[in-house]
């Protein structure tokens, strides 16, 4: 144990756990830390000898998952705060000042949401903030938000799209070789005192709402449509520019959820803030949809990134992602094809879906003759892949990921949430004037382009070395380097396994898709047609399941499709991953 003045004493050689590893860990964070909450929390539990949450914290460092440098919020240099932003800024700019000479003329974009974690004194705004200043004390200029904005406001990139490798894994290494922070690095009052330093906003704004014209087809149609529509913000950001992307769409603003429509940190009305766990978490939507007599329910994630959709036909009917891409790819190739008469444009005209998302989209591109692409988990790949065809003079017309994840056109090269809520209003709009619902439409898609039947759940795992035992073990299933022949009686027909690089469909063995050995991720094609996936997780602790069942045209006895999906699906958790054994968490619905 160790007193408060102990700590406060020369920290470089006071701490003893036992493990001189950990010991300088310790010393350098309370020596670098500014914020005195988690400073504070490294404390105490270094008083309390909490060695092992020490180590949780300390040795190890945030990583590029599918979507940048993520972590909850807290003390340590494996979570995300003051410290960790700081350095990974401050990497940032090393890294970014060897890749452009002229860094100091183009500038830095920062914006942030409404996340926060009280105990920590942690944030969004603070960590933008502390972001601008390591940039600003560079001399770099910093477009900085003065409020919270939806994601795709702001650019990754000088493509626009997030980083992909290998800059993922220089910008870690110059983190790692720039970890203590610089005399000015803390200096957050800089944001308010330089002159490198402007808001967006307002200019930003302004050409966002612009360019929803690019994805507006019956204006005429939305200033008359008698269609009400409910929104939640999911306590987040997306509130005002959802509000502002229907009036940009000729429609009066939908009907705002109250208890979710302002900033919470806490998101105290939602057991979950994820609008893709369905109905369970869109229970105050459905409820004041149903009072107002609104038919559509839409809602953001706190980041505004995401979109998830529910409409009243009878009972509730909450979409998934893959339902959801089905009406969108079919919408923007309608209306694609009014402005596109001649077939032989559709020659430059693209579609894109990560590999774990539903074939709906090939199938539409098959029949349609216009050109399909999957890629890797993660909109990075997507969007890096539209910007690679944007330049050859294609165009990109709408891309997904089953995780509510959806970009309408390419005005943004990552998912967005507002523009998807606008577009889905305008599509119900049309669709009502035909006296078609958004289900109907949907099973009208299924009944022309085959009927693709889905499952997307997940099971926690907060130990890594038994994801990585499950998945070597489907490598070496009953000997070294064979994979399973069957699943639940059902016979496999063809495995993919990207982490390690190899497809068996392939003439080589070899996966056409880029090999990707930070993550794992196994492919089942079953000789029934159903293709099923295993994940991980490139942001949560979960392994990702995802089966679909993809029939073709005139195939549509649903019954029998839903049950042979069930069981493959059932027996590909029971068996592959085996939750019991494994100590895995299981979905709660």
């Amino acid at each position: 144990m160790w007193s408060n003045e102990d700590l406060n004493a020369n920290t470089s050689c006071l701490v003893s756990t036992g493990d001189s590893t950990l010991d300088k860990l310790i010393s350098q964070w309370i020596s670098w830390d500014k914020n005195g909450a988690t400073q504070e929390q490294i404390k105490s539990l270094v008083q309390e000898g909490r060695v092992e949450e020490l180590r949780r914290r300390l040795c190890s460092r945030m990583t590029f998952g599918t979507a940048g440098l993520r972590a909850a919020m807290g003390a340590g240099f494996s979570l995300v705060n003051d410290l960790t932003v700081i350095q990974s800024t401050q990497g940032m700019y090393m890294y970014l000042a060897k890749c452009f000479p002229d860094l100091c003329s183009r500038g830095l974009v920062v914006g942030y949401d409404t996340r926060a974690e009280e105990c920590s004194g942690c944030t969004s705004e603070r960590l933008a903030r502390l972001t601008a200043a390591v940039m600003l004390c560079k001399d770099v200029p910093v477009y900085l938000f003065s409020t919270y904005v939806p994601t795709p406001f702001v650019i990754y990139w000088q493509n626009g799209a997030q980083i992909s490798s290998p800059h993922d894994k220089e910008i870690l290494q110059c983190i790692k070789e720039n970890l203590e922070p610089w005399a000015e690095s803390w200096k957050e009052d800089l944001v308010e005192s330089s002159p490198l330093r402007s808001d967006p906003l307002e200019d930003v704004c302004r050409w966002y709402m612009e360019e929803l014209n690019t994805v507006c087809f019956h204006r005429e149609l939305n200033t008359s449509s008698p269609l009400k529509f409910v929104h939640s913000s999911f306590h987040g950001v997306g509130h005002s520019y959802v509000q502002r992307a229907f009036q940009a769409f000729g429609f009066p603003p939908p009907i705002p959820v109250p208890e979710q429509m302002n900033p919470d940190p806490n998101f105290s009305t939602v057991s979950c803030p994820n609008p893709e766990e369905g109905e369970s978490v869109l229970e105050l939507s459905l409820r004041l949809a149903e009072r107002e007599e609104a038919k559509i329910v839409l809602a953001t994630d706190p980041d505004a990134d995401r979109l998830a959709v529910a409409e009243q036909c009878g009972s509730w009917k909450v979409f998934t992602g893959n339902e959801l891409a089905a009406l969108l790819g079919w919408w923007m190739l309608f209306n694609w094809k009014e402005t596109h008469p001649d077939p032989a444009e559709s020659e430059r005209m693209y579609m894109l879906a990560t590999t774990v998302s539903s074939k709906i989209l090939k199938a539409l591109a098959q029949m349609e003759g216009f050109h399909f692409e999957e890629t890797l988990p993660g909109f990075k790949w997507i969007g890096n892949r539209i910007h690679e065809l944007t330049k050859t003079g294609k165009e990109v017309i709408f891309s997904f990921e089953e995780s509510i994840g959806f970009l309408c056109g390419s005005m943004v090269l990552d998912k967005d949430g507002v523009s998807a809520a606008a577009v889905v209003a305008e599509m119900a709009a049309y669709l009502h004037t035909r006296n078609v619902t958004l289900n109907q439409q949907l099973q009208n898609i299924y009944e022309t382009y085959g009927y693709h039947i889905s499952r997307t759940s997940y099971v926690g795992c907060n130990d890594p070395p038994t994801v990585k035992r499950i998945f070597s073990h489907l490598r070496n299933f009953e000997e070294e380097n064979v994979y399973p022949e069957t699943c639940g009686g059902y016979s496999i027909a063809h495995i993919r396994d990207v982490t390690t690089g190899y497809d068996s469909s392939q003439p080589d063995k070899k996966s056409v898709l880029p090999m990707s050995k930070s993550s794992q991720m196994i492919t089942f094609t079953f000789h029934n047609g159903i293709v099923a996936t295993l994940r991980t997780s490139g942001t949560e602790p979960k392994i990702k399941y995802y089966t679909e069942f993809c029939a073709p045209p005139g195939k549509s006895d649903i019954s029998n499709l839903e049950e042979e999906l069930k069981k493959v699906t059932s027996a590909l958790v029971e068996e592959f991953l085996e939750p019991e054994r494994n100590n895995l968490i299981r979905r709660s619905v």
